[in-house]
């Protein structure tokens, strides 16, 4: 049977332990949210660090992963680095002088999963519905992305 004075620092211990834990997870909120691949191109870093500090009314929050920046309760995520993609058959449209692409497959009635297309690194920017329309979002978002050199361009169907 252990003794009253070595059941006292181990319960003090485990209160400390977890007066830790609960003040990691509580000190900042963790959003779902992972980089792309090349998150790390100075790009990503350029267009994360002058993304504007509110945007659809939502302010930015800080957060520590690369390429990364986020407005709101996650109601706009910006992914700088991920995958290019191809030539593809969802809708396109060009907003602020960029290409971007629809995710179809990814989008649903109340979320818009929208990527650039033709810049190299690509950034995704998902869109939860809000009072502002996701290509007034993209406008802004467009001056950050415009001096990545285009190689490509969409094609739009009429």
């Amino acid at each position: 049977m252990p003794s009253r004075r070595t059941t006292l620092p181990l319960a003090a211990a485990a209160v400390a332990v977890a007066a830790v834990l609960i003040f990691v997870v509580t000190k900042e909120p963790h959003y779902n949210v992972r980089p792309g691949a090349q998150a790390g191109n100075a790009h990503c870093g350029r267009i994360t660090e002058n993304a504007p500090g509110k945007l659809a009314g939502h302010p930015k929050h800080a957060i520590e992963l690369a390429g990364v920046a986020l407005w709101g309760d996650s109601n706009i995520v910006l992914r700088c680095g991920v995958a290019e993609i191809g030539p593809t058959s969802d809708p396109c449209f060009s907003a602020g002088g960029v290409d971007w692409v629809i995710d179809t497959a990814r989008s649903t009635d109340t979320q818009k999963v929208i990527i650039t297309y033709g810049r190299t690194p690509a950034t995704e920017v998902t869109v939860t519905h809000s009072a502002k329309a996701p290509d007034e979002v993209l406008v802004e978002l467009s001056a950050l992305i415009a001096p990545i050199t285009q190689t490509s361009e969409c094609i739009w169907s009429e």
